[in-house]
């Protein structure tokens, strides 16, 4: 007898599908989760609004990390390399 995975079904309802846009990520976390607040901020403005707030368990952050290591390398092999103009690991999208 051969096993079959079940496939996940997922519904992503049209308000969902229109996704929200953010350019600055926060990311705390806890000995027992991960707390990525995904922002939007404007050139010149000191504020930030945030826009969703997502909260992983340790395993599933690290699955994240996975699948973004995953697919920026598949990106970058169709499209070239991704510059990050000069920002390196700052947290702020916008230069001063």
């Amino acid at each position: 007898m051969e096993d079959k995975k079940k496939g996940l079904e997922i519904e992503l309802s049209p308000e969902v599908a229109e996704g929200v846009y953010s350019n600055l990520a926060i990311i705390a976390h806890s000995t027992s989760e991960f707390i990525v607040d995904f922002a939007r901020i404007m050139p010149g403005v000191n504020k930030a609004n945030v826009k969703s707030r997502i909260i992983l368990t340790p395993e599933h952050a690290k699955r994240l990390l996975f699948a973004l290591q995953d697919n920026i390398a598949r990106f970058e092999s169709q499209n070239g390399k991704i510059t990050l103009n000069g920002q390196g690991g700052t947290a702020t999208p916008f230069a001063n």
